[in-house]
């Protein structure tokens, strides 16, 4: 008991040592001092810009409002990462970035289109394509109504902008916990290209090349970005052939033509397209029963465990393909946008519910632990039509009003088979369609030059609708396959949301606000392969009542920033998963599950002591939990959640870096950096089970870069997890058994990167 003690002040004082480091450093989320300036123009299109070249902390613009914005003047928390910074740093997806956001998690699931992310502690656990994302994800302005849509790769990007709180007065499609707003590069006016690559251990290979620049002077610019990437993955399959699994391969094209026929007319065409394949494996992380290690053998279920015994091993594949038109006109100081758009995204996945695999080998099924596969393709189109007007900015009345209208088509297919003594089977075939119509609009009020009103307003209306047909091999309920059956539903909803604020200038430099914010959720059915009677009522909308007072601020001649924000938001008719039983199985079913609520406080500071030091640094504190929770009849688990942490929500989480710039005396440039991420312990299950706890962990990494004065090229070494710290990015309790998410940093790792620039 002793060494237990002594083990567990060692972590909760590492854990202490990390959080008092990540808010005693100065430093912030924005990277400001290593962006490069890109010239924002008045079409809404956001650039970050360095000030000068001097020791001022770099100067960020943004578009979250909609409009060029200083970060340090808008009356909202923002998060800002740089896109070549990410790049240099290996984190090309949303699911590795979020490690430099401390409001910010991540749900790793088996399959893509079943991920999801977290802002503030809010986010949404489904599979049903009837169901929107609480956290709404915006590329080069164009919404990804799926989440799944979202775990692409960072191809050509910018920045990354993390709005945190509700967002629909300004943003086409509801969003009633954040956005994550991508911002893709604008090519130049002069003839450039380059190529870059990186390989790191573990067999990881990223090889990206562009060119760019103007096909007609000062008329029409244009990108076309290419990427192959692949990742042989860092779980080992003990089955015979079975190889290394957990990885992934992409490729991917970006293409982009900015056409300027007048000085008054943008138009901005964009395509894209990337196929990926994965392996995505959950680990054996505790065992309870003798049948299940059996069955698992050789593998030895352990928290540190990377092996699987698997003579199918899960396999993921996306397409994503998209076309968007963005035409922004100007005329008597007033801006027209107009947004055309539209998404496809296909999926399919080989995966398993069982814990041994796929049509496992007979001597190792049991009644209690049968061997499954899964069989599901999705075929989701989206088309979208935004248009916004925005005022001149020098009257009493700036605004941005705008009307929103989203078409989505979802097709499914699941099947699923079941071996134990015999094979049992079904099949699924089900559908949602969804229009979302929109009319919004936020206006800022200059009092006087020092203060400020804001009022924003939304109508949303959602009109949803679903069919679903079962075939099985069961006349009565059965574990994991449900009897035939055949259901339709629609419903239509009115929704308003909206926003009201003041800003005030203490004095230059100190800006504060504090606003009023009320976010919305449309109404949702719970469709997927074992849909049940009780699935076919739609679920209430979520509503949320947002709080925050916020302090940004420059000190020490633009040295140093602080900005400060303190939220609280209530959420009510939460939508969220709960366990029930259907014939002696436990399975999922969305629910309004009542009154959530997050309040917390984030801290983000950045400074530049001296040119050639740059420290940046983010702190947030979160406190999500479940405050009354409607509890269904006959549950299979445990009611008693109310004043439990909601999941994926630790309470506190950090994020630190440091950089150090040298001039050497042959012309050369080099560059020393060093992060450091920590988070406090995080549940990961709704029903608060002891097992799903992933305990305090901090993750080490460090970079340094040699590179030419004039920026042709580049070469940098890199290391990941120095500290070769294991941890899950998601635990999942099964009845005798938890499994684990490996995440990609799950052990130290290095590599090396190079760009040629022409």
């Amino acid at each position: 008991m002793q060494r237990l003690n002594s083990k567990r002040a060692a972590r909760q004082a590492a854990l202490g040592q990390g959080l008092l480091l990540s808010s005693v450093l100065l430093a912030g989320g924005t990277h400001a001092d290593t962006l490069a300036a890109a010239g924002a123009d008045n079409a809404g299109e956001a650039a970050i810009g360095v000030a000068q070249a001097g020791s001022e902390v770099a100067s960020v613009t943004v578009s979250a409002t909609r409009r060029n914005a200083s970060l340090q003047t808008v009356p909202l928390a923002i998060t800002v990462l740089d896109g070549e910074r990410l790049e240099q740093a290996n984190r090309n997806s949303i699911e590795s970035i979020v490690q430099e956001i401390p409001s910010a998690t991540f749900r790793q699931q088996g399959g893509n289109k079943d991920s999801t992310l977290f802002v503030r502690g809010i986010g949404t656990i489904s599979t049903s394509p009837g169901v929107e994302p609480t956290v709404s994800t915006v590329i080069d302005g164009v919404v990804l109504a799926r989440p799944g849509q979202a775990t692409l790769d960072l191809l050509d990007i910018d920045r990354v902008e993390v709005l945190r709180g509700p967002q629909g007065t300004l943003f086409g499609k509801n969003a009633s916990s954040g956005v994550l707003n991508v911002v893709s590069r604008k090519p130049g006016q002069q003839l450039a290209g380059f190529v870059d690559g990186g390989y790191y251990e573990g067999n990881e290979k990223r090889v990206r090349a562009g060119v760019s620049g103007a096909l007609v002077p000062n008329v029409v610019a244009a990108s076309l970005n290419a990427l192959y990437a692949d990742y042989d993955g860092n779980v080992s399959n003990l089955h015979a052939g079975g190889g290394k699994v957990n990885g992934y391969e992409r490729k991917g094209l970006r293409a982009r033509i900015d056409i300027t026929p007048r000085d008054d007319l943008d138009i901005t065409l964009i395509a894209d397209y990337l196929r990926s394949t994965g392996s995505p494996s959950f680990t054996a992380y505790k065992s309870t029963s003798a049948a299940f290690s059996q069955a698992i053998a050789p593998v030895l279920a352990s928290p540190g465990n990377r092996s699987i015994n698997a003579d199918l091993a899960s396999d993921i594949r996306d397409t994503n393909r998209g076309l968007s038109a963005q035409v922004d006109w100007r005329f008597n100081g007033y801006t027209l946008t107009s947004i055309s758009a539209a998404r496809d995204w296909d999926n399919q996945q080989y995966t398993s519910t069982s814990a041994i695999g796929n049509s496992a080998e007979a001597s190792r099924i049991t009644a209690a632990y049968p061997a499954t596969r899964d069989i599901g393709t999705v075929a989701f189109s989206q088309l979208s039509q935004e248009l916004r007007v925005a005022s001149p900015k020098d009257g009493f009345v700036d605004y941005v009003a705008g009307a929103y209208y989203l078409h989505g088509k979802d097709r499914e297919v699941y099947q699923r088979i079941v071996t134990t003594n015999a094979v049992n089977s079904g099949r699924a075939d089900y559908g949602v369609k969804n229009d979302s119509y929109a009319v919004f609009g936020e206006a800022t009020l200059n009092f006087t030059p020092l203060l400020r009103g804001i009022v924003g307003a939304r109508w949303n209306r959602d009109e949803l609708s679903y069919d679903h047909v079962r075939t099985s091999t069961q006349a009565a309920a059965f574990p994991g396959v449900q009897p035939a059956t055949q259901s339709a539903g629609e419903t239509d909803k009115d929704g308003y949301s909206g926003r009201l604020g003041l800003q005030y200038d203490l004095a230059p430099g100190i800006n504060t606000y504090a606003t009023y914010s009320r976010g919305y959720k449309g109404p949702a059915y719970n469709v997927f392969f074992n849909m049940l009677a009780r699935d076919t009522l739609a679920l209430k909308p979520e509503t949320s009542d947002a709080f925050e007072l916020g302090v940004k601020s420059s000190w020490l001649e633009r040295r140093l920033t602080v900005n400060l924000a303190a939220f609280h938001t209530a959420y009510k008719d939460y939508q969220a998963n709960f366990y029930d039983t259907v014939a002696g199985a436990v399975v999922t079913r969305l629910i309004n599950a009542g009154e959530v609520s997050t309040r917390g406080l984030e801290l983000d500071v950045t400074a530049r002591p001296t040119q050639r030091l740059s420290l940046n640094a983010a702190l947030a504190y979160t406190d999500a939990k479940i405050d009354q929770f409607n509890c269904p009849a006959a549950a299979a688990a445990s009611c008693n959640l109310n004043g439990k942490t909601l999941p994926f929500s630790p309470k506190w989480k950090s994020f630190v870096r440091a950089s150090y710039g040298l001039p050497l005396d042959n012309g050369l440039l080099l560059d020393l950096s060093a992060d450091y991420s920590v988070q406090s312990r995080t549940q990961y299950d709704l029903f608060q089970s002891p097992d799903a706890i992933q305990g305090a962990y901090g993750l080490v990494n460090a970079g340094v870069t040699l590179s030419s004065s004039e920026g042709g090229w580049r070469v940098a070494l890199v290391a990941k997890n120095l500290a070769n710290k294991s941890y899950a990015t998601n635990l999942v309790t099964s009845t005798g058994y938890v499994t684990r998410g490996v995440p990609r940093d799950d052990s130290r790792y290095f590599g090396i990167t190079a760009r040629k620039e022409f």
